[in-house]
């Protein structure tokens, strides 16, 4: 059994007056059979704004790529985290991605007064936090967060495709297409397949490994 201080925070009462530097939370990468789970934080410069802040799968690669550069330029300040496949495996991918958050948020220069994460769950914090459904879409520092998230990943699985090529995570992401399952029947799972994901499971168990 994980230890308790990454499970679900019980949520603080709202308070929407509260005054201070407000941080966006979100994360990319809970769905895939491969590689980290990604988090991002970020507290926006309200004397600085940045346009077109939307859920970053509303956006195309183009688009997110730029707003990335521009978030990082503008923005107060910002944080990138991730929970490797051993601790998916280890913790599961809901405890995963919450560290993952609180990480990022520890990784913010400046510390928020309280933090806006998107869905319904929220990590343990030190501040007060409060969880937004769709929040990627409604609250700008969260748009954003999610966007470094987002390209952060695929960063990642551009870079991991050149070690790995035959499972073509450069354009499948880790996300179980029908591509990627082929490749993972033919070739085995690789070092970044999370064994604790169903067609993972499946695969290793048809090769004899664990």
């Amino acid at each position: 059994m994980p230890s308790n201080k990454f499970f679900k925070a019980e949520q603080a009462p709202l308070m929407w007056d509260v005054t201070g530097l407000i941080a966006g939370v979100d994360e990319a990468g809970r769905g895939p059979l491969a590689g980290p789970v990604v988090a991002a934080a970020v507290i926006l410069d309200d004397m600085n704004p940045i346009a077109g802040l939307a859920d970053s799968k509303k956006l195309t690669a183009n688009r997110r790529e730029k707003l990335f550069d521009e978030i990082r330029a503008k923005a107060l300040c910002c944080s990138i985290a991730e929970a490797s496949v051993e601790e998916i495996d280890q913790l599961n991918i809901l405890q995963a991605t919450l560290l993952a958050m609180r990480r990022a948020v520890m990784g913010l220069r400046l510390k928020p007064v309280k933090v806006l994460v998107d869905g319904n769950q929220l990590p343990r914090l030190d501040v007060l936090a409060e969880a937004i459904v769709k929040g990627d879409a409604t609250v700008p520092a969260i748009s954003a967060a999610s966007i470094l998230a987002k390209v952060h990943r695929d960063r990642w699985c551009a870079q991991y495709h050149e070690a790995f090529p035959l499972y073509g995570f450069d354009g499948h992401k880790g996300y179980g297409t029908a591509q990627h399952l082929a490749a993972l029947r033919e070739h085995g799972a690789c070092p970044q397949h999370r064994k604790t994901f169903r067609p993972v499971t499946d695969v290793l168990a048809a090769w004899g490994a664990t």
